[in-house]
Protein backbone atom coordinates (compact mmCIF):
# COMPACT_ATOMS: atom_id res chain seq x y z
CA UNK A 1 0.00 0.00 0.00
CA UNK A 2 2.75 2.47 0.95
CA UNK A 3 4.82 1.82 -2.17
CA UNK A 4 1.78 2.13 -4.43
CA UNK A 5 0.83 5.43 -2.78
CA UNK A 6 4.38 6.74 -3.16
CA UNK A 7 4.45 5.97 -6.87
CA UNK A 8 1.05 7.59 -7.36
CA UNK A 9 2.47 10.77 -5.81
CA UNK A 10 5.55 10.61 -8.01
CA UNK A 11 3.52 9.88 -11.15
CA UNK A 12 1.69 13.18 -10.60
CA UNK A 13 4.95 15.13 -10.25
CA UNK A 14 7.36 13.55 -12.72
CA UNK A 15 7.67 11.80 -16.05
CA UNK A 16 9.37 8.54 -15.11
CA UNK A 17 11.09 8.21 -18.50
CA UNK A 18 13.10 11.36 -17.75
CA UNK A 19 14.15 10.53 -14.19
CA UNK A 20 17.61 9.79 -12.89
CA UNK A 21 17.33 7.91 -9.61
CA UNK A 22 19.62 7.18 -6.69
CA UNK A 23 18.29 4.34 -4.50
CA UNK A 24 20.05 4.29 -1.12
CA UNK A 25 19.92 1.31 1.26
CA UNK A 26 18.53 -0.50 -1.77
CA UNK A 27 18.38 -3.99 -0.26
CA UNK A 28 17.15 -6.41 -2.92
CA UNK A 29 16.34 -3.51 -5.28
CA UNK A 30 12.58 -3.31 -4.95
CA UNK A 31 12.40 0.47 -5.41
CA UNK A 32 14.95 0.41 -8.25
CA UNK A 33 12.85 -2.18 -10.10
CA UNK A 34 9.72 -0.08 -9.59
CA UNK A 35 11.39 2.94 -11.19
CA UNK A 36 12.81 0.82 -14.02
CA UNK A 37 9.46 -0.83 -14.71
CA UNK A 38 7.93 2.64 -15.06
CA UNK A 39 10.50 3.67 -17.66
CA UNK A 40 13.27 5.36 -15.68
CA UNK A 41 16.48 4.85 -17.60
CA UNK A 42 19.28 5.77 -15.22
CA UNK A 43 19.15 4.18 -11.78
CA UNK A 44 21.96 3.84 -9.27
CA UNK A 45 21.43 1.52 -6.31
CA UNK A 46 23.69 1.57 -3.25
CA UNK A 47 23.75 -0.98 -0.45
CA UNK A 48 26.35 -2.20 2.00
CA UNK A 49 25.53 -5.88 1.51
CA UNK A 50 27.47 -7.61 -1.26
CA UNK A 51 24.78 -10.26 -1.79
CA UNK A 52 22.10 -7.60 -2.27
CA UNK A 53 24.24 -5.74 -4.81
CA UNK A 54 25.00 -8.97 -6.68
CA UNK A 55 21.28 -9.84 -6.70
CA UNK A 56 20.31 -6.40 -8.08
CA UNK A 57 22.93 -6.51 -10.83
CA UNK A 58 21.93 -10.07 -11.81
CA UNK A 59 18.21 -9.27 -11.81
CA UNK A 60 18.70 -6.00 -13.70
CA UNK A 61 20.75 -7.82 -16.33
CA UNK A 62 18.16 -10.56 -16.66
CA UNK A 63 15.34 -8.06 -17.26
CA UNK A 64 17.48 -5.61 -19.28
CA UNK A 65 17.04 -2.79 -16.76
CA UNK A 66 19.51 0.08 -16.60
CA UNK A 67 20.32 -0.29 -12.92
CA UNK A 68 23.88 0.00 -11.66
CA UNK A 69 24.31 -1.34 -8.14
CA UNK A 70 27.28 -0.56 -5.94
CA UNK A 71 28.42 -2.01 -2.64
CA UNK A 72 29.18 0.81 -0.26
CA UNK A 73 28.31 2.17 3.11
CA UNK A 74 25.64 4.71 2.15
CA UNK A 75 27.03 7.48 4.34
CA UNK A 76 30.52 7.05 2.86
CA UNK A 77 29.04 6.94 -0.65
CA UNK A 78 27.21 10.22 -0.04
CA UNK A 79 30.31 11.83 1.48
CA UNK A 80 32.34 10.99 -1.65
CA UNK A 81 29.60 11.69 -4.18
CA UNK A 82 30.18 14.66 -6.41
CA UNK A 83 29.29 15.73 -9.89
CA UNK A 84 26.21 13.56 -10.36
CA UNK A 85 22.74 14.95 -9.86
CA UNK A 86 19.54 12.97 -9.53
CA UNK A 87 15.89 13.81 -9.94
CA UNK A 88 14.96 11.39 -7.19
CA UNK A 89 17.07 10.25 -4.26
CA UNK A 90 15.20 7.56 -2.34
CA UNK A 91 16.52 6.28 0.99
CA UNK A 92 15.06 3.36 2.91
CA UNK A 93 17.47 2.96 5.83
CA UNK A 94 16.80 0.66 8.77
CA UNK A 95 14.04 2.19 10.86
CA UNK A 96 16.17 1.88 14.01
CA UNK A 97 18.64 4.56 12.93
CA UNK A 98 18.74 7.60 15.18
CA UNK A 99 16.92 10.72 14.05
CA UNK A 100 20.34 12.38 13.67
CA UNK A 101 21.43 9.65 11.23
CA UNK A 102 18.25 10.07 9.19
CA UNK A 103 18.88 13.82 9.05
CA UNK A 104 22.51 13.21 8.09
CA UNK A 105 21.28 11.54 4.89
CA UNK A 106 19.51 14.77 3.93
CA UNK A 107 22.48 16.91 4.95
CA UNK A 108 24.87 14.89 2.79
CA UNK A 109 22.52 14.95 -0.20
CA UNK A 110 22.20 18.73 -0.01
CA UNK A 111 25.83 19.43 0.97
CA UNK A 112 26.99 17.51 -2.12
CA UNK A 113 24.35 19.04 -4.41
CA UNK A 114 23.02 15.62 -5.47
CA UNK A 115 19.50 16.78 -6.33
CA UNK A 116 18.55 18.34 -9.62
CA UNK A 117 16.75 21.69 -9.43
CA UNK A 118 13.26 20.16 -9.24
CA UNK A 119 14.37 16.96 -7.58
CA UNK A 120 13.13 15.24 -4.44
CA UNK A 121 14.83 13.40 -1.65
CA UNK A 122 12.46 10.86 -0.14
CA UNK A 123 13.38 9.16 3.12
CA UNK A 124 11.28 6.25 4.33
CA UNK A 125 11.12 5.79 8.09
CA UNK A 126 8.93 4.66 10.95
CA UNK A 127 6.20 6.70 12.62
CA UNK A 128 8.33 7.42 15.68
CA UNK A 129 10.89 9.37 13.62
CA UNK A 130 10.14 13.03 12.95
CA UNK A 131 12.20 14.74 10.25
CA UNK A 132 9.98 17.80 9.84
CA UNK A 133 12.60 20.16 11.25
CA UNK A 134 15.28 18.86 8.88
CA UNK A 135 16.99 20.91 6.20
CA UNK A 136 14.81 21.46 3.12
CA UNK A 137 11.94 19.36 4.52
CA UNK A 138 8.74 19.85 2.51
CA UNK A 139 6.12 17.33 3.61
CA UNK A 140 5.48 13.84 4.86
CA UNK A 141 2.99 11.14 3.98
CA UNK A 142 2.06 8.39 6.44
CA UNK A 143 0.89 4.95 5.37
CA UNK A 144 0.37 2.49 8.20
CA UNK A 145 3.67 2.15 10.05
CA UNK A 146 5.67 3.74 7.21
CA UNK A 147 6.30 7.42 6.64
CA UNK A 148 7.79 9.08 3.56
CA UNK A 149 9.46 12.43 4.29
CA UNK A 150 10.01 14.60 1.21
CA UNK A 151 12.82 17.13 0.89
CA UNK A 152 13.65 19.41 -2.02
CA UNK A 153 16.19 22.12 -2.85
CA UNK A 154 15.47 25.60 -1.56
CA UNK A 155 13.13 27.48 -3.84
CA UNK A 156 11.61 24.33 -5.36
CA UNK A 157 7.90 24.86 -5.95
CA UNK A 158 6.04 21.68 -4.97
CA UNK A 159 2.92 22.88 -6.81
CA UNK A 160 4.28 22.09 -10.29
Amino acid sequence: MAKEALFNILRNRYMFSRLTVLDLFSGTGNISYEFASRGSKTITAVDGNYNCVKFINTTAGHFDMDINAFKSDVFKYLERASGAQYDIVFADPPYDLSTEQFKKIAELVFDNNLLAKNGSLIIEHGRETDLSDGRNFREFRRYGGSVFSFFSPQGNDEEE
